[in-house]
């Protein structure tokens, strides 16, 4: 791919990953937004819809996915690390929702810290932080 396409490719795709951060409480059912926004340590888990919000989770988790594989291939331009990264993407998402439910279903005050850095990774694009400098690390050393 050439640079001329490349960098404005990459530039709307990570413009995507802005979009829906900065519209998530429009898009997304997430009563854990403002919760964690305040002094979350001291008040008590809020009211919410399980079915729901693991629903609006697991698509945030997907648009982020999808996104960041399509990142990934402009960068590397090579399929067996998007096979590779939705292997990690898929084994995340059922590691990390399990965890997610386990904790929104039975929220204890001592736990509110882990259950918000287990929800970061399912509702932001952490994983292709850590994937994008691992790939191009490893495409250096060959």
């Amino acid at each position: 791919m050439k640079n001329y396409l490349k960098y404005p490719l990459l530039i709307f795709l990570v413009g995507l990953l802005v979009l829906i951060r900065i519209f998530e409480n429009d898009l997304f059912y997430d009563p854990y937004l403002l919760f964690f926004q305040n002094d979350y340590l001291y008040i008590d888990s809020p009211r919410r819809e399980v079915f729901k919000l693991t629903l609006f989770t697991s698509l945030r988790y997907l648009m982020n996915t999808l996104i960041s594989l399509a990142i990934m291939f402009v960068v590397f331009k090579d399929k067996n690390i998007i096979k590779f990264s939705a292997i990690i993407y898929t084994f995340s998402f059922i590691v990390l929702i399990l965890l997610f439910l386990y904790f929104v279903t039975d929220p204890k005050r001592e736990q509110y810290y882990l259950f918000f850095n287990i929800r970061r990774f399912l509702i932001q694009p952490i994983i292709l932080l850590l994937l994008l400098p691992a790939f191009y690390y490893n495409k250096l050393k060959q």
